[in-house]
């Protein structure tokens, strides 16, 4: 059994966590996140916290243990304190900025780049970073994934778009005969 799962996950003070036949609900004053049960594990509330345990010994529910901890911990942590992920623009000509619901995009192409923004995040763009924040840490993962692969950083002189303290290794390019 997952180390992170034998312990009960404590509740804030601020978040309210229930348990249906829908799945699991976590409520805070930042939002409200619902996720399915999995058939392999077997979540409870109790005074101490949420212990998450397996059902029965097969290897799927060994493997569902550790995964349904780290889901409620963030779920948790979403609805009470939020998350967010910056990302960097490098380049000539490169530039962001929000407009409502969309991000205008130059990135070097013949054409701007238009993307949605979805409904629960927040999206701020400065001059060289965009911050991106949120309740829900999948949402916001994968928006900052979307918006990285539109111009990924290239190795020879580090054009693109970059996640916060991310290291580009560089190559050393021509060399002069």
């Amino acid at each position: 059994m997952s180390r992170l799962a034998k312990r009960p996950i404590a509740i804030p003070a601020k978040a309210e966590i229930t348990v249906s036949s829908e799945g699991l609900v976590v409520k805070g004053p930042k939002g409200t996140l619902t996720k399915p049960v999995s058939r392999f594990v077997t979540i409870e509330v109790g005074a101490e916290g949420v212990q998450v345990t397996r059902r029965g010994e097969t290897i799927e529910s060994r493997a569902a243990v550790g995964t349904y901890a780290s889901h409620v911990r963030n779920m948790l942590k979403g609805v009470t304190d939020g998350f967010s992920k910056k990302l960097f623009i490098e380049g000539v000509g490169f530039k962001w900025e929000v407009q409502g619901k969309t991000l205008k995009l130059a990135l070097g192409f013949s054409h701007p780049v238009n993307v949605e923004i979805p409904e629960s995040l927040t999206v701020v763009a400065e001059k060289g970073t965009l911050t991106i924040t949120g309740f829900d840490k999948e949402v916001v993962g994968q928006f900052a994934a979307d918006i990285r692969a539109l111009k990924k950083p290239e190795p020879y002189k580090g054009k693109g778009i970059r996640y916060e303290g991310e290291v580009i290794r560089r190559k050393q390019g021509k060399k002069a005969a």
